[in-house]
């Protein structure tokens, strides 16, 4: 395995990290743009649908065999804990949160595969630098917490952005478990392939739950303006079509904890963007937040980095 590694062209895994890095940095802006004008289900409607509708294509295209009732059934359920309930918290979240924000707070995703993956808990927990890590990181998260301690002690705390901590922390959980259940569950099918069904599974999800919330009868597609299209667009093709592609692509040519690094680099991309762009707000406290769980994350994959 590591031969083919070392046979892939360097500058097509530098272009895939850099799609990785930036692209998927960037979805929290883009998601916001959409839900500022609809639904959240619509949005996740419209996006994973439409993405798994043409991977799919794709894949026809390859003259791959789509249906395979075995793995369409576990791509399903993937996709349910990835996309619908992991990506779906975030852009409920980012209704009452800077995108920014959200953005740091899933940095602390990698802490769950730790906390969650039962198969690794002999070798997890006998190293000092995963237990000092998950500290650390919890630590940060508190930090995200603290500009609302004040407001709890005198009752005029937001109770939807308390809430949307919440959900996060049920999102990245989610992601974990959606994860590693892929992992130690593997399909035939090809990576583009698993992907295309996990984006249908969860787009079915997210139009069923429009479907209940009445969201549709609301929805007026000539009122929607061409930024939020054009961020559809952009969450489709960049964030769901070449940024989910590149990091399955980089999980097969290069070592999963190299892959990772991600986690350090999306939510600076965010916290830009937000800042920049949408005049979002950083307090010094969320800032520390940011680079303790940063720090913490870092610790819990320190003994994978040496390996590689």
């Amino acid at each position: 395995m590591q031969d083919d590694k070392q046979e892939v062209s360097a500058s097509k895994v530098i272009a895939a990290f850099a799609v990785v890095y930036v692209v998927w940095g960037s979805t929290y802006f883009f998601i916001r743009l959409a839900i500022e004008e609809m639904p959240v289900s619509i949005m996740g409607a419209l996006r994973f649908l439409i993405a798994g509708v043409l991977m799919l294509g794709w894949c026809a295209f390859q003259k791959e065999k789509l249906f395979r009732k075995k793995d369409i059934l576990p791509a399903f359920f993937t996709g349910l804990l990835l996309l619908f309930i992991g990506n779906g918290a975030v852009a409920w979240s980012e209704q009452y949160l800077a995108s920014s924000l959200v953005a740091v707070f899933v940095a602390s995703s990698p802490m769950w595969f730790v906390l969650l993956d039962h198969t690794q808990w002999k070798t997890n927990f006998s190293s000092r630098n995963t237990l000092a890590g998950i500290i650390i990181g919890f630590a940060g998260i508190v930090l995200l917490f603290s500009n609302n301690i004040p407001g709890k002690l005198t009752g005029s705390i937001n109770k939807w952005e308390a809430m949307s901590f919440g959900v996060l922390t049920i999102g990245a959980i989610s992601w974990a478990l959606g994860s590693l259940y892929s992992k130690y569950r593997p399909s035939k099918f090809s990576g583009a392939l698993n992907s295309g069904w996990q984006m249908i599974g969860a787009g079915v999800a997210f139009a069923l739950t429009a479907i209940v919330r009445n969201d549709w009868s609301s929805f007026h597609p000539q009122q929607i303006s061409t930024t939020a299209w054009l961020s559809i667009v952009y969450l489709v093709t960049m964030g769901s079509l070449v940024g989910y592609s590149s990091f399955v692509w980089l999980l097969k040519v290069r070592p999963a904890a190299q892959v990772s690094t991600h986690a350090y680099v999306n939510p600076v991309v965010a916290v830009l963007l937000g800042v920049f762009f949408a005049n979002e707000t950083v307090t010094p406290f969320q800032m520390a937040g940011l680079a303790v769980i940063l720090a913490g994350v870092l610790l819990v994959n320190l003994a994978k980095y040496r390996k590689i």
